[in-house]
């Protein structure tokens, strides 16, 4: 049997980062899935902000139109980095790993905490949450800790998300969900220590990729999601022009 072939995006540009997301999802794959993690190779080296992501979506497509024999694409942003132009120009089926969160911590809790990095990320995030149809059930904060500090010695960035996850604890939630790639390999020792499920989006993200996958499913090219209409682009973006199928 052919080997299931997940490609992964890491929309910012900081190959550390990279490096953790895919570790922690290689720790997750099935027997026979082969996980390619790649660092997009123009943009911000963090993504916190509608700017950023704006920025960070050209070399997420290019990314993933340079892997054409991929089974299946994540995008490893939880802002959900570009997730619908990548759905409409990938020729695969792209998972974002904030709606693979969400939708795994909804089967096994009703009341979900996202505990993300900076408070400017709560509103972007909320209207995904609320995107998603999980608007009654998920409640969205921040430990105040800037995305690359999640990798710098002496932060306190640990110590930070630790203190969050207590605080959305004692408000009531069952379950939380990590807001950020960056703390993808933080997911099993935090479940240990606070004895609720801790959700990482990465590992979510390549569980629903590999079920889809053996599903034999893509995505619709009816309607919203239909190969982009070829036309030209000028300027800077003059390369990313939808090509003719």
């Amino acid at each position: 049997m052919a080997p299931t072939r997940i490609l992964i995006v890491n929309p910012n540009t900081t190959v550390t980062m990279t490096e953790t997301i895919a570790a922690a999802a290689r720790a997750v794959a099935s027997p026979g899935t082969e996980i390619a993690a790649v660092t997009s190779a123009m943009g911000p080296v963090s993504i916190e902000s509608f700017y950023d992501e704006a920025f960070a979506v050209p070399g997420l497509i290019r990314a993933l139109l340079s892997a054409e024999d991929a089974d299946a694409g994540i995008i490893a942003c939880f802002d959900d980095t570009g997730l619908d132009a990548a759905r409409s120009a990938a020729p695969f089926p792209v998972v974002g790993i904030c709606e693979a969160a969400l939708v795994t911590a909804g089967q096994i809790a009703k009341r979900i905490a996202v505990v993300t990095t900076t408070p400017r990320s709560v509103v972007p995030l909320e209207e995904l949450v609320r995107r998603y149809g999980f608007a009654e059930r998920v409640s969205v904060t921040a430990c105040n800790v800037a995305v690359l500090d999640l990798e710098r010695p002496g932060s306190g960035a640990e110590e930070k998300l630790c203190a969050e996850i207590e605080r959305a604890l004692e408000k009531g939630a069952e379950a939380i969900v990590l807001g950020c790639a960056g703390m993808a390999d933080l997911a099993a020792a935090l479940s240990q220590k606070f004895g609720v499920p801790v959700i990482d989006g990465v590992a979510a993200a390549v569980k629903q990729a590999e079920a889809l996958v053996g599903l034999k499913l893509t995505t619709s090219r009816r309607g919203a999601y239909a190969f982009p209409g070829t036309k030209n682009y000028t300027g800077l973006l003059e390369k990313f022009a939808p090509p003719s199928r």
